[in-house]
């Protein structure tokens, strides 16, 4: 057996019949000894890679304007640092205050993909500095140097005297302005006949050294202060740019830095989009997309969301976690394989095989399925496998359709619905979403609310809102949604050509357009609207109420909840209970666990003992720990070493009576100092000053 309880896989070979296995993605062990494991892994492997590539093209993407932005920063003061203007103010250093959020993990992609952007388009003098690398001035000037004179930036033929430069020079701003003038010399000679012809808009400019502090916060005030002084008096020889990697807000820079060195920074702000933003993008571009195979079902999108809303902000974090779920459902769910199967090839003999229809009919949903068939239908369905096929075969195709209708019709309700007042029905389109797979939309009084302020809305709000609507229905290539959309398009034209009626439309227009958050208006102008039932609506009310109703016989149609649809296991991922306990752990109580039960984590038959005894087999640490319980706030060193030298004497089969029982030599009162100490380590005794031979005790009760 392994002696290691630590994040690892390890494969046991058994004596009986050889199974071929290997590792998967995330450690997973792939048995190829199933029937379709080698293809769910295949399938994972690819949707992983997917997701990983697609949600690198969302943040670029979604960082490009402010990457530009600095970019254009850094050649508008880097690169005019020999004109009269720089001249006149050499003393400050441009800097760019770049405010990412609160989301840190995220950060690392962004400063990678800067890097990457300014290396290409700006400078090839770009440098990179953490906190933790510069605990001092010297430190964080030689990781500067480092990376400008180690990485050989300059011409390809000097690479070699740069490196033997670096080995000879001290670590000194000096020093660093003798290399630039080396390497820049060459870039910036011109011909004397090029020279006459040029203007002094086009001599060659000087590079700009570009210094990047991640994570501006964690850096030390006292240092950040020092390599600021040292370089503002060597802007007229080197042209710095610094660019600060900020959390919080811009007054950190005031916080961190006094005034005198604050006044050598000439600093810019640059605000990147908020990490509820990019969510939103990764969340509409991946998961509400009827391409990818994998749907979340409601509660694990409410555990996804509620990690990211209350515990980092991350995006990267909330991307792992779809990762895991796909990978925990490929894993865990054998039909998940039908999820990404060709329409015209859904019944291969490996796909469904005899097993895979046994698991079919076992499946909750196709069971419902079979309650709905005729008596006929249903013995065919539990005893002709071939029937079965072709069966699964047109419920895949409708839970295809299902959900190339679905997403459509649910961003046309969002759009409809995002702008009206208090956002009854979501301000995010994922919070519509939830509602819609969980239960039925239309039986929530949320919904009833939607529509009577649908049915208030204005001609030129109304006919807005209905242009996004066809603008969505466009991109979608199926059937209905044309259909939908020729709809749409004639009551947009028939509101268009309908004349303004003035008999209090207008009144209404106005009261929903500079009252839009007055609930006392709203509410005596949906009672209007109600005492006026019974009179008599003008044209325009009328094609308003038509728009609303079939908006409305849109969303019962389409927008009915996932778990309705026959096979929706094969690409409904709903274990949230599993990813909640893999994804927000507790630490104290997978500690305590372990310590209490080893068993649990070791396998080991000798380990399994009754509730309130201690096997004298498990770990040292584990019998330290469960003595440690019986003791009060202050435990006895002495004592506690009696107890456990008791508990390894009856691994020695030692009478408990004898005189011997008591004594131990130098290996156990190693064994149990070690095992204090690992105790201390984990947070549960520490020393204590009130009695020198005692330790106190730090935690109680259980999780």
């Amino acid at each position: 057996m392994t002696s290691s309880v630590s994040k690892g896989c390890f494969v046991f070979k058994s004596a009986s019949k050889k199974r071929k296995r290997h590792i998967g993605v995330g450690g997973y062990l792939v048995d190829d000894s199933d029937d379709n494991g080698s293809d769910r892994f295949r399938i994972c492997q690819k949707l992983w890679e997917t997701v990983q590539m697609n949600t690198e093209v969302i943040q670029d993407q979604l960082n490009k304007k402010i990457l530009d932005s600095l970019a254009e920063f850094i050649k508008k003061h880097g690169l005019g640092c020999s004109s009269d203007v720089w001249r006149q103010r050499a003393s400050e250093i441009p800097t760019a205050a770049l405010m990412l959020g609160v989301n840190v993990p995220d950060h690392a992609m962004t400063f990678r993909s800067l890097c990457n952007l300014l290396q290409d388009s700006v400078t090839p003098f770009v440098v990179s500095v953490h906190a933790k690398e510069c605990a001092a001035v010297k430190l964080l000037i030689q990781k500067v140097l480092e990376q400008l004179m180690g990485s050989g930036v300059s011409v390809d033929e000097e690479k070699e005297d740069d490196t033997a430069l670096l080995q000879k020079t001290p670590c000194t701003i000096s020093a660093l302005c003798q290399w630039y003038k080396t390497v820049t010399k060459k870039c910036t000679q011109v011909s004397p006949e090029r020279k006459e012809n040029l203007t002094n808009n086009d001599l060659p400019q000087s590079l700009p050294v570009v210094v990047i502090f991640k994570y501006f916060e964690a850096f030390n005030s006292q240092v950040l202060q020092d390599f600021i002084l040292i370089c503002s008096r060597y802007t007229q020889e080197l042209p710095f740019v610094f660019i600060f990697g900020i959390a919080t807000s811009p007054s950190a820079i005031q916080h961190r830095l006094p005034h005198s060195v604050s006044s050598l920074l000439c600093i810019e702000v640059f605000h990147s989009l908020s990490c509820t933003q990019h969510l939103a993008s990764v969340f509409d571009k991946l998961i509400l997309n009827s391409q990818f195979p994998l749907k979340l079902s409601s509660r694990v999108i409410q555990v996804l969301v509620g990690i990211f809303l209350y515990h980092d902000f991350s995006v990267q974090n909330f991307v792992k976690g779809l990762q895991f779920s796909m990978l925990e459902h490929f894993n865990s769910q054998p039909l998940s394989v039908l999820c990404c199967q060709k329409q015209e090839a859904l019944l291969s003999a490996k796909t469904l095989s005899k097993q895979n229809v046994e698991r079919i009919r076992h499946l909750p949903s196709f069971m419902r399925y079979v309650e709905t068939q005729e008596p006929q239908e249903q013995v065919r369905l539990l005893t002709n496998d071939e029937h079965v096929k072709e069966v699964c075969q047109k419920l895949l195709k409708n839970l295809h359709k299902y959900h190339k209708n679905y997403y459509p019709v649910l961003q046309c309700l969002h759009s409809l619905t995002s702008s009206l007042p208090k956002f009854p029905l979501g301000k995010h389109i994922r919070e519509l979403h939830v509602s819609c797979i969980e239960k039925n939309l239309w039986e929530t009084e949320e919904y009833d609310s939607a529509l009577q302020l649908l049915r208030i809305l204005a001609k030129d709000e109304l006919v807005a809102a209905l242009r996004k609507c066809a603008e969505i229905l466009k991109s979608a290539n199926t059937k209905r949604m044309q259909n939908a959309l020729q709809q749409l398009e004639d009551f947009i034209g028939r509101l268009e050509t309908l004349e303004e009626d003035s008999s209090g439309n207008g009144v209404v227009s106005a009261k929903m357009e500079y009252q839009r958050t007055d609930l006392f208006q709203l509410q005596k102008t949906l009672l209007e609207k109600e005492s006026r039932r019974t009179k008599r609506m003008n044209s325009f009310e009328v094609l308003r109420s038509q728009v609303i109703d079939f908006i409305d016989s849109l969303v019962r149609e389409y927008l009915t909840p996932a778990e309705f649809q026959p096979l929706n296991e094969v690409c409904y991922y709903s274990s949230s209970g599993v990813l909640r306990q893999r994804l927000n752990v507790t630490p104290r109580t997978s500690i305590q666990a372990a310590l209490s039960h080893p068993f649990y984590y070791l396998k080991n038959a000798s380990l399994k003992t009754d509730a309130g005894t201690i096997s004298s087999a498990a770990p040292d640490l584990c019998i330290v720990y469960k003595l440690h319980l019986e003791c009060g706030r202050l435990i006895n060193l002495y004592d506690w070493l009696e107890a456990y030298v008791t508990v390894m004497s009856a691994a020695e089969d030692q009478d408990t009576d004898s005189e011997e029982c008591g004594q131990y030599d130098s290996l156990k009162h190693a064994r149990f100092i070690q095992a204090v100490s690992e105790m201390e380590f984990l947070g549960f005794v520490k020393s204590t000053k009130q009695k020198t031979d005692h330790v106190a005790r730090l935690t109680w009760g259980g999780c």
